[in-house]
Order: C-alpha cells, then sequence, then structure tokens
C-alpha cells in the first residue's frame, strides 16, 4: 500500500527561474541580481544570483526578465549552489543569450534578452542563493 505524497516526495518536480541581473567583465567577469524559483508542487523561493569567471571577457550587460528551467529537481533546495559554466559571446545593444549549465545531477537553462555590449570566452560559476 502506497502511502499519499511519498511517490511525489521522490518523483521530479518543475522549477523555474524568474531573474534580473547585470555585471561588467575586463578580464575578470562579473554579474549579480535576483530573481525568484517556482516549483509545480506550490515551493517558491526569492534568491539572490551571482556570476563570476576569468578569461579573455570584456563588456558590460543587464539582462532584464531572464528565465530559467530545472531538470533532475526533487526538492526546490536542490536549486541552490554553484553550477559550472562555460561560454562564447558577441553581442552590441539588444542581445540575446541562451545557456545550459549544470551542477551534479541537476540541470539549469537560462534565456534572456539583454542590453549592453561584450565580446569574449568566460569561465566560471553561477550562483543561486537565499
Amino acid at each position: 500500500m502506497a502511502l499519499p505524497g511519498v511517490a511525489s516526495a521522490r518523483g521530479s518536480v518543475d522549477c523555474k527561474l524568474k531573474f534580473n541581473m547585470s555585471g561588467w567583465s575586463v578580464f575578470y567577469k562579473t554579474s549579480s541580481g535576483n530573481g525568484t524559483i517556482s516549483c509545480s508542487n506550490g515551493q517558491s523561493l526569492s534568491v539572490r544570483i551571482s556570476a563570476k569567471g576569468g578569461g579573455l571577457s570584456f563588456g558590460k550587460s543587464r539582462i532584464v526578465n531572464g528565465t530559467g528551467e530545472f531538470s533532475g529537481v526533487h526538492n526546490i533546495a536542490e536549486t541552490l549552489g554553484s553550477y559550472a559554466t562555460a561560454e562564447a559571446h558577441a553581442g552590441a545593444a539588444k542581445s540575446s543569450k541562451a545557456q545550459v549549465m549544470t551542477k551534479g545531477e541537476v540541470s539549469l537553462a537560462l534565456a534572456g534578452t539583454g542590453e549592453g555590449w561584450d565580446i569574449g570566452v568566460a569561465f566560471g560559476k553561477f550562483t543561486i542563493s537565499r
């Protein structure tokens, strides 16, 4: 006999991130912002976001109304932490960006449209915290 809630506690949960962030880069890239994670099981969490890395990167950017989609999540707490990133980018004025990153078995696909200018290659981490 199955107990109520046990199956859903072990199953996958759909979680989405809505965020805004801005930043700059001169060899070292840094961005920060805030957002909200909402999950299909009713959980919701306000979060801080930061992205840091190094490489051959120059520019300034801002993302407004960015979105993210998590996979491999069983609880909203699994969305917190640092995700590995690698990217190549070039843009001027208004540009769009999409990126997929991982943290263990949890993946995060980000998309956003922003303003600014940038060019380069950057490696680093994307961190979500309370």
